[in-house]
């Protein structure tokens, strides 16, 4: 006789009790620089806002590592690698290149514009892009590097008023797993994760105005929840750490069994 299963939380309620004592991050980028310095990283922080930044360069240096603050954004290839040669003559080396920049667009496609359309794709693809370029050299002259680029759900599906996101998300994918084909002779890996939805400051008000397509995902999740940043830390470094070595092109699906059926 199966055990009865626990009732569901509402989408908008993913955090659950029991969990208060965990910080709260603003977003993913700052969870994942934690983790990371957590795991015995140095810490080079790359982002347009200033006071985010050194928000994170804080958490970083709580646990005794250093944390670098370098102003670029996603756009800009070219202030992109003086960003990466900022990094290798801080560090002495780049290792670890958590790609997370991303935007959504709730639209449909009908209703989209094809200027906010195409400025999905610039951050969410192009900018994962550049910042490969920028980075991957570093990595390519000591012959060893894991890239991680922060996917979805929708890196292999699709979903509705989700259009812009979906394509970018797959685009991501996609282009990780090429740029696995191109660089793993020189021992970089390339993966990327392919969350659920993962509740944070960035996209608390979008999850609680938007109940029923949460609530959507929650029922089709065996685990009966959304994803908190905590839920996405163990894979991240495990994609970072030397256990991955023989793992690149491939997408880490952190999503309570969502995609499983």
């Amino acid at each position: 006789m199966g055990r009865k299963r626990r009732e569901r939380h509402p989408a908008f309620r993913a955090r659950r009790a029991g969990r208060g004592g965990h910080r709260r991050w603003r977003g993913l980028g700052s969870a994942g620089a934690r983790a990371l310095a957590e795991a015995g990283a140095d810490v080079a922080l790359i982002a347009r806002n200033r006071a985010r930044l050194e928000e994170a360069a804080r958490s970083v240096e709580e646990t005794g590592r250093r944390a670098l603050i370098v102003e670029a954004d996603v756009s800009d290839a070219p202030g992109l690698v003086a960003a990466a040669d900022q990094v290798a003559a801080a560090f002495g080396r780049v290792d670890i290149l958590f790609n997370n920049a991303g935007i959504t667009n709730p639209q449909t496609v009908l209703d989209v514009a094809p200027e906010a359309f195409l400025r999905v794709l610039e951050v969410n693809v192009a900018g994962a892009f550049h910042v490969i370029r920028a980075f991957a050299p570093k990595m390519i002259e000591r012959g060893y590097g894991r890239i991680i680029n922060m996917g979805s759900i929708l890196s292999g599906r699709g979903m509705a008023n989700r259009a812009a996101y979906c394509a970018s998300k797959a685009g991501l994918a996609n282009l990780g797993a090429a740029c696995a084909f191109e660089f793993g002779a020189d021992g970089i890996t390339v993966n990327t994760l392919g969350a659920t939805v993962i509740v944070t400051d960035l996209n608390r008000e979008l999850v609680r105005t938007q109940p029923h397509l949460y609530e959507r995902i929650v029922q089709r999740t065996p685990l009966g929840r959304l994803g908190e940043t905590e839920d996405l830390m163990g894979a991240l470094l495990f994609l970072a750490s030397p256990a991955s070595g023989f793992i690149t092109g491939q997408t880490l699906f952190v999503d309570g069994g969502y995609t499983a059926g």
